[in-house]
Parts: structure tokens; sequence; C-alpha cells
């Protein structure tokens, strides 16, 4: 049994030291592959400018020339990235709106592209949301330094609209005046983004807005107020900092160049295993011999130091005397003991032989032959079982002689 449990220290000791060998060359790195990223809420934000053209598809616009509907559309917006794929943007936006209508809002006077229809001019103002997704970073993973993004999104905003003053004429005057018409807008589009520096990009946005509602001012209520835009803007985005993203971090084995020696060992692994599994079946199967022992007839304990008799210890001995006595025939053996956890080899070795001759000096005075009676001393320890039970080793014990 103990030959099997050498062996099996020796190869958990063999394999624990290939493990830490292997643990050694295992790399540690960032993989931002391995789920979805969040970052702090201060990290990842940024600000974006944009100036663009503007294209109104209002109820009757087919019939102005579509060059002279292009007008110009700026807007500023704050956003933040939640993580490397989705994010939201807040800002304030500005268009200028060239249109046609027989009658309605923004109409100059005078300004006939045909016999029925007018010019229009207004400005819409107001601020607006979008939710993105970038798709590069959704479809082809999270690369901090890629060149070209591709983003949708899709939001929506209110606009307050604005006119020209109309004078008594009937001409537009310059100026611009509340037209008390407050609209909503719904819109969705593309962002390309290329990367100029770090932190700082080159948008190009694509944009489709659906605009619908006179929300107050009944003037021009009959009007059909719905209408479609298009917007193309080209702009500057500065990711402010900390604006990268810290990955999952996962461990990266190195290849093994050659696994011939590892499946030798695996293979050297398993037949000593097959080994050890055939010596403890036969140590399982062995019969069990039970050695009998016989207990002593008693052990008189000492404290530290001590190797004189107390009364309790005086009325054991006469008891063991009376046994003694009444089995002449019988011969004991007393043993002196010392614990070696405390004290010097001469100490120890003088209060065992003053404690096994104090207790064969009493069985004698008690009246036991001598001729029963062998003293003798050990110099290990009776129990042995560590210094926190040092108490037991220090002892005579009284037992019958083989």
């Amino acid at each position: 049994m103990k030959k099997i449990t050498l062996l099996a220290c020796a190869f958990a000791l063999s394999s624990m030291s290939l493990m830490a060998q292997q643990a050694q060359e295992v790399q540690y790195v960032e993989d931002p592959t391995q789920g979805v990223l969040v970052n702090s809420f201060k990290s990842n934000w940024f600000i974006t400018a944009q100036g663009g053209i503007n294209a109104y598809f209002s109820h009757h616009d087919a019939v102005r020339d579509f060059q002279d509907r292009l007008a110009p559309a700026v807007n500023l917006y704050v956003g933040k990235w939640f993580t490397p794929v989705f994010g939201a943007r807040i800002g304030v936006e500005w268009l200028w709106l060239k249109g046609m209508t027989d009658q309605g809002l923004g109409m100059i006077p005078n300004s006939h592209e045909t016999a029925d229809y007018n010019k229009t001019r207004m400005s819409d103002i107001g601020p607006a949301f979008d939710l993105m997704v970038n798709l590069t970073n959704l479809f082809c993973g999270y690369k901090p330094n890629r060149f070209y993004n591709f983003t949708l999104y899709g939001g929506a905003g209110g606009y307050w609209t604005m006119e020209h003053h109309i004078n008594s004429n009937g001409d537009a005057c310059k100026g611009w005046h509340n037209a008390h018409d407050k609209v909503l807008t719904f819109r969705a589009g593309f962002i390309n983004s290329f990367r100029l520096a770090d932190g700082l990009d080159l948008n190009l946005d694509l944009r489709a807005s659906a605009i619908d509602g006179v929300m107050d001012g009944a003037e021009y209520v009959n009007e059909n107020r719905t209408f479609l835009a298009a917007q193309a803007y080209l702009g500057l985005t500065y990711n402010f900092k900390p604006r990268e993203w810290h990955a999952p971090v996962v461990p990266v084995c190195p290849p093994a160049e050659n696994c011939d020696a590892l499946r030798a060992r695996l293979a050297q692994a398993d037949a000593r295993i097959a080994d050890l599994e055939a010596q403890l079946r036969d140590c399982l199967n062995r019969p069990v011999q039970v050695k009998e022992e016989k207990a002593p007839l008693a052990t008189i304990y000492y404290p530290i130091n001590v190797y004189r008799l107390t009364r309790e210890d005086n009325n054991v001995l006469e008891a063991i005397s009376y046994v003694m006595k009444d089995n002449a025939n019988t011969k004991y053996v007393l043993t002196g003991w010392a614990d070696n956890y405390t004290g010097t080899d001469a100490i120890n070795i003088r209060l065992r032989h003053n404690r096994v001759n104090g207790v064969y000096n009493r069985l004698v005075k008690l009246g036991v032959p001598e001729s029963q009676l062998t003293a003798t001393t050990n110099n290990g320890n009776l129990c042995d079982l560590g210094e926190k039970y040092v108490a037991l080793d220090r002892a005579v014990t009284i037992e019958e002689a083989e």
C-alpha cells in the first residue's frame, strides 16, 4: 500500500510540473469577439458638426426645377457609443426648404414658376435624436484603428418653422419671423465614416426625412402638410477620450510544434495508471491479517519534568499489586517514557529512569515479588501524536511480559 501511495505522489508531482510549464506559456489577450463590450458612462462620447444640402419634396414641388429646390442644411450633435455597436446622439438641426405651393407657408408673392404656383422658402430649426447601429463592428468585429465604418441610424425630432415677412405690397421682405407652425420629423439614414486621425473622423451622412403636421396656426389647415426631404451632409466627428473599448481577456495557448512527445508521455501515464489500478485491486483482494496486541495493564501519567507519584497514582498501583499477587506466575514489564519535544536528552533519560524506578519500588513495597517485575526505559515517544499531545508521552506503562 505504501508503494502505491509513493507512485501516486510521484505521478501527481510530474503532472503538476507539466501543467506549470504549460501555464507559463499561456498568454492572456483582449478579444473583442467575446461578447458585448460596455464601457463606463464617461467613455466614448463624441461631437459631430455637419453641413450639406437639402432637397424638398412637398406636394407641388414637381413643377419647380430640381436644382432650384436644393438648399443648405447644417446640424450639430453630441452623442455616446454604449457598445462598439449601439449608440445614440442628440443635437440641433437647421434646414432651408425651397418648394412650390398655390397657397401656404413660406410662399413668395410674384415668384410664379407657372400660372398657378408660387415658390416657397421656409427655414426649419429644432432638436433631433437618433439611435445608431455600427454594422461594421456588428458583423466584422470591433477594431480600434479601422479606416471605414458603416452606421445605420433612425430617429425623430421637432422643428419650428420660420418664414419671410410679407409687406403691404404683397412682397417678401428680408428677415424671418415665426410662422407658428411646429412640425414633427421622422428620419433614417446611414453614415460613412473615414478615419482621418486618432479620434477624428470624416463623415458622409445620407438621410431621408418624413416631415408632417401643422400643430398650431389654422391659416393653412387645408394644405397637404405631409412631405419628404432628402439630405446629404459632409462633416467631422471628434471622439473624446477614453475612446477605445476594453475587450474581455481570454487565454491564448501557443500551438504545439510536435505532439508526439506528449502522446508518448500520455501513453506512459496510462500504463502507470493501469499498473497502479492492478496493484490496488491486488491489495484490496489480499486477506487482512489481524494482529492482536494486548493493552497495557495500566499507564501512569506525569506532568512535565515530574517523576514522583501522586496519591491517586499510589491508589492505582495498590490495585495493580493485588492483580499481580493474584497471578504469581505472570511476569510484568515496567517501561519508563519521556516526551522528546521538551527538555534535553540528559534530562529525559533521568526522567525515564526515575519514573520507572519509582513505580517499581512502590509495587515491591506493596508486596509484589521482584521476580515478577522487569524495569526498562524506551527512548522513543509513547504515542508520538505530535507536539500538541506530548502529555501522553510522559508515562510508565505496565504490561504482561510476552
